[in-house]
Parts: structure tokens; sequence; C-alpha cells
């Protein structure tokens, strides 16, 4: 349904949980921040996150895979892919680089991910890229090398590598997205998000386990705390008040709704972290926001 046909109350609901759920997972970095000023380190919190996350991821998988068959091999293998590259890989690369640099460099540089999946079909697939969506790129990403730039002054060589590490976690989910197609319309939507994000969890474990002694897991109240709060509130509940907006007013006006999200962050960075918000942050977030904007929109018909 066209979004000038809804019912105003079907879109006022729609427009509420779209800007809910974009404002709830932008504080994800927030939390991590916060979390990271009682000395723990990115694999011991990225544990505590997935550990209480899990619960949560399996039974969503379970709900969506009531009375559907059991997964064939070829589909195993692809959940375990796709919970590698789409979640595993994505959130530990994230988390690790949310220690170098700000909470609103980190969301600016997620913020690129539509661009990363053209660019991706234009490798893989050839997929051709219109003039309006190169336009698009091009402000979005002068939008980030401003606010960038103005970090790695300030920080130096520990910006460029967060940095680094930040747009990585973007580019392993712009590989998931770009290969999760298929699966998506075999398993369905909840199905796939419920059974990768259990394989993450899992995997996020497992690393810990591997690479830190057992003494690693005593940490400070504070951070379980923190832990759940993020599992909760900032992974499950945007990803339910998202996929409740797309089926009220579809996924292109919940995307650009999700704008919000850059600029929530920016201001919960402002007031819970003590982040400067300079004119370089604030011109660079213009502009990336401006960009996806632009690469994100259809030209309108004239007919």
């Amino acid at each position: 349904m066209h979004q000038d046909h809804l019912p105003p109350k079907e879109l006022a609901t729609g427009l509420v949980l779209a800007t809910l759920g974009a404002i709830a997972f932008s504080g994800k970095a927030i939390i991590v921040k916060l979390a990271y000023r009682y000395g723990v380190d990115a694999v011991t919190l990225i544990m505590y996150r997935m550990l209480f996350a899990l619960p949560i991821f399996a039974l969503m998988a379970w709900w969506a895979s009531r009375g559907k068959p059991p997964l064939s091999r070829q589909d195993g293998w692809g959940v375990l892919g796709l919970g590698f590259t789409g979640y595993y890989l994505a959130s530990f690369l994230d988390f690790a680089g949310l220690a170098y640099i700000s909470a609103s460099l980190e969301r600016l540089i997620l913020y690129l991910n539509p661009t990363l999946v053209l660019l991706l079909g234009l490798v893989l697939y050839k997929r051709h890229i219109s003039r309006r969506q190169a336009l698009g790129m091009v402000i979005s990403y002068a939008g980030v090398i401003l606010v960038f730039g103005h970090e790695i002054r300030l920080e130096g060589a520990d910006a460029a590598l967060g940095a680094v590490l930040v747009f990585l976690s973007a580019v392993s989910y712009a590989i998931y997205l770009s290969f999760s197609g298929e699966l998506v319309q075999r398993l369905g939507s909840l199905r796939l998000a419920g059974l990768a994000t259990s394989v993450a969890c899992v995997l996020c474990m497992a690393q810990f386990v591997v690479l830190r002694p057992l003494s690693a897991a005593l940490v400070a109240p504070e951070v379980i705390w923190l832990s759940v709060l993020n599992a909760t509130l900032c992974t499950a509940a945007p990803v339910l008040m998202v996929m409740m907006a797309i089926e009220r007013i579809g996924a292109v006006m919940a995307a650009q709704t999700g704008m919000v999200g850059p600029m929530s962050t920016i201001l919960m960075g402002v007031l819970l972290l003590g982040e400067a918000f300079t004119a370089w942050v604030a011109a660079g977030t213009v502009l990336v926001v401006a960009g996806i904007f632009v690469f994100t929109s259809r030209p309108r018909s004239l007919a």
C-alpha cells in the first residue's frame, strides 16, 4: 500500500516503531563505549552481549521454524556462513573499532552500508550504478572523510585503526546482505535472522573460551548490566520494531525514517559520553545523511 493511502493510525504507528528502532539500535555504540570505561576488552564484552542475546534469538528461530521443514545441508552451510559474516565478524570488528574512535564516527561509517552493498553488486554481479546513486555515494563518503579527518588530527593513528576496523565491519555485513537473498526467500527473514544470529552468539562465546582465560569473565557489575541492556534494548528490540514498522509502512519509508539513527547517536554521545559536537561533525553528518537520502530515493515519475 502506498504511504499516501495508509490509515493515519497505521502510518503513525509505523513511523514511531521505525524511529524507536533506529534510536535503540544507535544506542549500541554508546553502551559499548560506556562499558570500555570499566577496563573490559572487545572479546569479553561481545561474549557477554551475545550470551544474553542468545535465548532471544534462539526463541526467534524456533518460533519462525514451527511447521517448516528442517534445513537442507546446503541451507545449513548457508546459515553458518551468513552467521559468521553478518553477525559474528561484523559485530566483533565493530566492537573492536569502537575502542579507538568516537560513537559518532562509528555510526556514520556503518551508515554507508547501502553503498557497500551496491559496490559488491557491481563487483560480483556487474550491476549498474546510476548517476543518482554515484552522486549519493560521493556526498556520503565526503561526509565520513570530513569527520574522520578531524578525528585523526585529534587521536592520531588510533583513529585510523578504529575507522578501518569499523569499515571492515560494514563490509562484512554488506557481504551478508549480498549473499542472503536466496536464503531469505527460502527460509523467511525472521527464521534466517534468528538462526544466523544464534550461530554468531555461539561463535562469540567460543572465541572467548579460546582466546581468554575463564578468569577474564570476572568483570565489573556495570559491564554485566550494560551487556544485558545491549542484548535486549539495542539488539533484539530494534530488530523486532523495524520488522513491525516495515509491515506497516514498507521498507523504503522505514529506511528513510531510520536516518534519525546517526543524529541520535551523536546526541547520545554528547550527553552520555561527553563527546564534542563540532562544526566538523555537524557538517559530516549532514553530508552523510543527505548522500544516503539521494542514494536510496527514487526519481519521481512525471506520469
